[in-house]
């Protein structure tokens, strides 16, 4: 059972710098393919190391792989340390800004948004609470 519990028609998304372009544009899309959106601001939420596993094991990714690398705090961090995997889980926690990109999350599935529109391939359908641009529809 997944600790990360919401409404089932809802669509979360985390993220850090929600004024980054990548947010604001990315927030847009959610948005426009969702009437149920779920913002997770992680300047004003912490996230435990328990909830970071579940969503990189969601991603299928590894935590590294979601942090931006190019950052001066990665480099300081990160970098030159051998970091276990719950390390790096707990330093995610500890410090969100790491974050590369917003991840959207939706019916236990996740998508690491580096482009805006990477959050089209949660692929939901147009039955439920999502609306799909008519640009964007699969007919």
């Amino acid at each position: 059972m997944s600790s990360i519990q919401f409404h089932p028609n809802e669509l979360l998304l985390v993220y850090y710098d929600p004024s980054s372009t990548t947010g604001k544009q990315t927030r847009a899309y959610a948005k426009s393919v969702s009437n149920n959106v779920n913002e997770v601001d992680l300047r004003n939420v912490k996230l435990t190391t328990t909830l970071w596993k579940e969503i990189v094991n969601m991603l299928k990714l590894h935590p590294e792989e979601i942090m931006d690398k190019g950052s001066q705090l990665f480099k300081e961090k990160i970098a030159d340390n051998h970091y276990t995997m719950t390390g790096l889980l707990d330093v995610l926690a500890h410090t969100p800004e790491l974050l590369k990109a917003p991840i959207a999350i939706y019916h236990n599935k996740a998508v690491f948004c580096q482009k805006p529109t990477d959050i089209l391939r949660l692929e939901v359908n147009s039955n439920n609470s999502f609306k799909v641009p008519p640009h964007l529809r699969r007919d």
